[in-house]
């Protein structure tokens, strides 16, 4: 113990003067004959007499899949945080969070699944007038996605995504000598892998936090130099610089396009309407498909006019382009599977 808390005045005489490991007193104690290490500490937080471990994690899983927990303040269950807004509910998947053994992959499924969660988003005056932040959950929120999950639906969708579990990180594409500025004598590079470790889930890519990741800090990633319970949604337009020219993105979109071309039937609406369903999980509508139409017409034309211009937007990425396909064919495909990709129901759950 410290006299004061100065670090340069410990207490050496008395019984108090020696500090033991514990849990605070307004708090159950530790089990009988538990350890007084961290595994006393952990075997005493998941303990089904605890509540609160489990009252914060599923409040977490909740902010995750709704934007906003059921208590608004999810780094905060204290007096200073906000009142849970369905108290019922938040203790009700607590208790089944600790009943089924702290299943987190079973929790998520059962949100997902509610009827709550497959609302549909659609305002009406009276619930934008009457709960206007959709505490009451009377409508299904809306909100941009995290920057893993957009670069992982669109590696998912264009069929590169590694779906292996486990292993090293990775580097994956990245702005060149964007590492020299943070060494002391400029000879730290950043040596890119390459393979199918470009294409392993977000979740494994190498994190240095004095040089975070471009792509990922544009779409409100921390720098992990501290905790970050919540991260904050913005939507700027350098977001939409990263989703429509990123190496990693247009390399994605190259292969959707392969796959609308390939899987997508013979006819353009045909490949339109796969798009869709793969992208949005619906079917395109008539008016959609007139759009996409001219779009890809003039494509078309551009390329077929500077074939050194298509050649050079597919080289982007490092998997091979299938060359059984038509060269401006593919390039002006990947301009269309480029809008699916960047579509507002595509980056937005919703």
């Amino acid at each position: 113990m410290l006299n004061r808390g100065a670090y340069d005045q410990p207490i050496k005489e008395g019984a108090d003067a020696v500090i033991e490991p514990g849990v605070p007193a307004a708090l159950p104690s530790l089990e009988d004959g538990a350890p007084s290490n961290r595994l006393g500490l952990a075997k005493w937080l998941t303990s089904g007499k605890h509540p609160l471990t489990a009252r914060v994690a599923v409040n977490r899983y909740w902010a995750l899949l709704f934007g906003r927990g059921l208590v608004k303040t999810v780094d905060d269950f204290g007096n200073q945080g906000s009142p849970p807004s369905h108290p019922e509910l938040i203790d009700w998947l607590a208790a089944d969070f600790v009943e089924s053994g702290w299943d987190v992959k079973r929790m998520l499924k059962q949100i997902v699944l509610s009827a709550t969660y497959r609302q549909g988003t659609r305002v009406t005056p009276e619930l934008a007038k009457g709960d206007p932040e959709n505490v009451l959950l009377a409508r299904s929120p809306r909100f941009r996605l995290q920057g893993e999950f957009i670069r992982d639906t669109a590696l998912e969708l264009s069929g590169l995504l590694i779906k292996k579990v486990g292993g090293p990180s990775v580097k994956p594409y990245q702005p060149p000598n964007i590492w020299n500025e943070v060494s002391l004598n400029g000879g730290l590079r950043y040596k890119q892998d390459s393979g199918e470790k470009l294409y392993r889930r977000s979740m494994y890519t190498y994190w240095k936090r004095s040089s975070p990741m471009p792509n990922m800090l544009i779409f409100d990633a921390p720098t992990r130099e501290k905790c970050m319970i919540q991260r904050p949604i913005t939507n700027t337009p350098l977001q939409a610089l990263v989703t429509l020219n990123d190496p990693q993105f247009v390399e994605a979109a190259r292969a959707l396009s392969q796959r609308l071309i390939k899987e997508g039937g013979h006819d353009t609406a045909s490949r339109i309407d796969y798009g869709f369903k793969l992208a949005l999980s619906r079917p395109v509508t008539a008016k959609e498909t007139r759009v996409i139409e001219r779009v890809l017409s003039a494509q078309l034309t551009r390329f077929r006019n500077d074939p050194q211009k298509a050649k050079q937007f597919l080289a982007v990425g490092q998997m091979a382009r299938d060359e059984s396909i038509d060269l401006a064919e593919h390039a002006a495909w990947t301009v269309v599977a480029q809008l699916l990709l960047n579509m507002d129901e595509t980056l937005t759950r919703g």
